[in-house]
């Protein structure tokens, strides 16, 4: 969603995000991964929905893949706590993707330290 009222939404609906992440959904799920992030929320003009991007750390892959499944499976549960918080007409319909830039990242780190260790010998 672009524009500021945009911009500011897609900021409110991460803030929230996270803390029902981290509050409710956590008290209802105690397996969940220690560290869970909302990185990014893209707000479609109409409302009607909303990609929400999940960043979980964890060195535990099974544990990380069954966390954003649990998140993935609760978006309803997620949208009533939305509801409930945010004073807006119409809550989106929330679509939970995984934000892989972290270790995308890592990845061009580790190629670049490669290409370092490479050019000394």
């Amino acid at each position: 969603m672009k524009g500021m009222r945009g911009e500011r939404l897609a900021g409110e609906f991460q803030k929230e995000i996270s803390a029902v992440i981290s509050g409710k959904l956590r008290f209802k799920f105690p397996e969940l991964s220690a560290i869970i992030s909302v990185t990014a929320a893209d707000v479609a003009p109409d409302l009607k929905s909303a990609k929400i991007y999940i960043s979980i750390y964890d060195p535990d892959g099974a544990r990380a893949e069954n966390s954003f499944t649990i998140i993935k499976d609760n978006a309803g549960f997620i949208r009533h706590e939305l509801a409930q918080v945010m004073h807006i007409r119409t809550v989106p319909e929330l679509r939970f993707l995984k934000d892989e830039s972290m270790a995308y990242g890592e990845k061009i780190d580790k190629i670049l330290s490669k290409l370092d260790t490479n050019d000394d010998k």
